[in-house]
């Protein structure tokens, strides 16, 4: 990869705000003060380079743990990397986390009283190829409730993290699924004030990579900058 994963906001529009009224969290955790500009430093804008012996094998599959399968839907979700004239961005590093079929995160905060699944990790990684080319099996999330006001569930969603060549180069976003019938309701989601940018963030199915008898498949591209760049967290 030649430069550092970058975007370019048409609008204010494009990106979530750090501050949201409807999601506390935001409340409490945005800066108050104007930010102060800190120089990087070499370590933070040279490395690491990724390179695919550094992911162990079956890092990209998240349906099966020490051969015995996970519960719920196997799903494919796979698309490509992209800069903003829609040419592939090769060697990054992709990292997934999500909840499992039950809606359930593996970890020790979240006491949601859905079962945990012993052969669903929720995390994995790849690292595009040549072509800007990714692709996890994995299992479709469940929705789940978080407590941030009324009868408040998330919409079923995966995590992502995107690695360019260095450290400071880091992306998150969420994809979403098509016709959750959550979307109304959820401010993470609706905290991206243009609906046509919200629909950058929900994954398509795709009947044709779809495998008989074995997993669904939905296509999500990422788009690093530009006017249809994908929306990522934390840019303000």
């Amino acid at each position: 990869m030649s430069e550092p994963l970058e975007y370019s906001r048409k609008s204010k529009n494009d990106h979530p705000p750090a501050r949201y009224e409807g999601y506390k969290s935001t409340v409490h955790r945005s800066p108050q003060r104007k930010p102060i500009k800190i120089e990087h430093t070499l370590t933070e804008v040279t490395g690491p380079l990724f390179k695919n012996e550094k992911i162990d094998a079956g890092e990209s599959d998240l349906s099966i743990v020490d051969g015995q399968e996970a519960q719920g839907q196997r799903i494919y979700v796979s698309g490509k990397v992209l800069d903003e004239d829609g040419k592939p961005v090769p060697n990054t590093l992709i990292e997934i986390w999500q909840c499992n079929a039950a809606g359930r995160y593996k970890h020790a905060v979240d006491q949601h009283p859905a079962p945990l699944d012993p052969n669903f990790t929720g995390k994995g990684r790849i690292v595009s190829n040549e072509k800007g080319e990714y692709k996890f099996t994995t299992i479709k999330p469940g929705a789940y409730p978080w407590g941030n006001h009324y009868n408040a569930w998330r919409p079923a969603h995966i995590h992502f993290s995107l690695f360019g060549p260095a450290f400071a180069t880091r992306l998150i976003t969420q994809m979403y699924f098509p016709d959750d019938p959550l979307f109304a309701f959820d401010p993470i989601f609706n905290s991206i004030s243009d609906e046509a940018v919200r629909k950058r963030m929900i994954s398509k199915f795709d009947l044709d990579t779809t495998e008989p008898d074995f997993a669904l498949s939905f296509k999500f591209d990422f788009v690093l900058r530009g006017r249809e760049a994908t929306p990522f967290e934390g840019q303000d």
